[in-house]
Protein backbone atom coordinates (compact mmCIF):
# COMPACT_ATOMS: atom_id res chain seq x y z
CA UNK A 1 0.00 0.00 0.00
CA UNK A 2 0.94 3.63 -0.76
CA UNK A 3 1.14 6.72 1.74
CA UNK A 4 -0.32 9.50 -0.13
CA UNK A 5 1.15 12.87 1.60
CA UNK A 6 -0.32 16.07 0.42
CA UNK A 7 1.04 19.34 0.54
CA UNK A 8 -0.48 22.50 0.38
CA UNK A 9 1.18 24.45 -2.83
CA UNK A 10 3.88 26.57 -2.24
CA UNK A 11 5.27 29.26 -4.30
CA UNK A 12 9.41 29.65 -4.29
CA UNK A 13 10.13 32.07 -6.84
CA UNK A 14 7.69 35.62 -8.65
CA UNK A 15 8.43 37.05 -11.88
CA UNK A 16 5.78 39.60 -12.90
CA UNK A 17 6.02 42.09 -16.22
CA UNK A 18 3.62 44.58 -17.37
CA UNK A 19 1.26 41.23 -18.51
CA UNK A 20 1.80 38.34 -17.12
CA UNK A 21 2.58 36.88 -13.06
CA UNK A 22 4.61 34.10 -13.31
CA UNK A 23 4.78 31.60 -10.47
CA UNK A 24 7.04 29.38 -9.60
CA UNK A 25 5.76 26.12 -7.37
CA UNK A 26 7.76 23.98 -5.00
CA UNK A 27 6.59 20.96 -6.90
CA UNK A 28 8.52 22.18 -10.34
CA UNK A 29 5.45 23.72 -11.91
CA UNK A 30 4.99 27.31 -13.01
CA UNK A 31 1.84 29.41 -13.48
CA UNK A 32 1.23 31.75 -15.90
CA UNK A 33 -1.42 34.32 -14.98
CA UNK A 34 -2.62 37.40 -17.08
CA UNK A 35 -1.88 40.75 -14.92
CA UNK A 36 -5.46 41.88 -15.47
CA UNK A 37 -6.67 39.57 -13.17
CA UNK A 38 -5.22 41.53 -10.47
CA UNK A 39 -5.80 45.47 -11.29
CA UNK A 40 -3.85 46.64 -8.12
CA UNK A 41 -0.52 44.95 -9.84
CA UNK A 42 -1.76 46.28 -12.94
CA UNK A 43 -1.91 49.55 -12.03
CA UNK A 44 0.62 49.47 -9.35
CA UNK A 45 5.15 50.98 -10.56
CA UNK A 46 7.30 48.16 -11.94
CA UNK A 47 8.53 49.00 -8.62
CA UNK A 48 5.70 48.37 -6.81
CA UNK A 49 5.19 45.04 -8.40
CA UNK A 50 9.15 43.63 -7.41
CA UNK A 51 8.43 44.53 -4.16
CA UNK A 52 6.77 41.30 -2.92
CA UNK A 53 7.35 38.25 -0.24
CA UNK A 54 6.15 34.95 0.40
CA UNK A 55 3.94 34.62 3.36
CA UNK A 56 4.42 31.36 5.58
CA UNK A 57 5.89 28.48 3.45
CA UNK A 58 4.96 30.17 0.28
CA UNK A 59 1.04 29.45 0.65
CA UNK A 60 0.57 33.94 -0.57
CA UNK A 61 1.94 36.11 -2.03
CA UNK A 62 2.09 39.63 -0.51
CA UNK A 63 2.52 43.03 -2.36
CA UNK A 64 3.01 45.58 0.70
CA UNK A 65 3.27 48.46 -1.79
CA UNK A 66 -0.02 48.11 -3.26
CA UNK A 67 -1.96 46.03 -0.38
CA UNK A 68 -2.35 42.59 -2.24
CA UNK A 69 -2.12 39.29 -1.14
CA UNK A 70 -3.05 36.60 -3.59
CA UNK A 71 -2.89 33.05 -2.44
CA UNK A 72 -1.31 29.58 -4.19
CA UNK A 73 -4.34 27.84 -4.00
CA UNK A 74 -6.65 30.92 -5.79
CA UNK A 75 -4.12 31.23 -8.59
CA UNK A 76 -4.06 27.15 -8.99
CA UNK A 77 -7.97 27.16 -9.05
CA UNK A 78 -7.68 29.82 -11.74
CA UNK A 79 -9.42 32.98 -9.37
CA UNK A 80 -9.07 36.46 -10.23
CA UNK A 81 -8.97 39.18 -7.70
CA UNK A 82 -12.17 39.12 -6.08
CA UNK A 83 -12.24 42.84 -5.00
CA UNK A 84 -15.11 44.56 -5.74
CA UNK A 85 -15.02 47.29 -8.15
CA UNK A 86 -16.39 50.06 -5.41
CA UNK A 87 -13.21 49.23 -3.69
CA UNK A 88 -10.64 49.27 -6.35
CA UNK A 89 -11.77 52.77 -6.91
CA UNK A 90 -11.21 53.87 -3.62
CA UNK A 91 -7.80 52.38 -3.94
CA UNK A 92 -7.49 54.32 -7.06
CA UNK A 93 -8.38 57.58 -5.79
CA UNK A 94 -5.93 56.75 -2.82
CA UNK A 95 -3.14 56.77 -5.15
CA UNK A 96 -4.34 60.13 -7.41
CA UNK A 97 -5.67 57.89 -10.21
CA UNK A 98 -8.91 56.90 -11.85
CA UNK A 99 -9.22 53.58 -13.78
CA UNK A 100 -8.75 54.96 -16.56
CA UNK A 101 -5.80 56.56 -16.11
Amino acid sequence: MFLTVLTEPAATEVTITDEKLVVALADGRSIVIPLAWYPRLMHGTPKERQNWRLLGDGYAIEWPDLDEHIGIEGLLAGRRSGESHKSFERWLATRGRTPAG
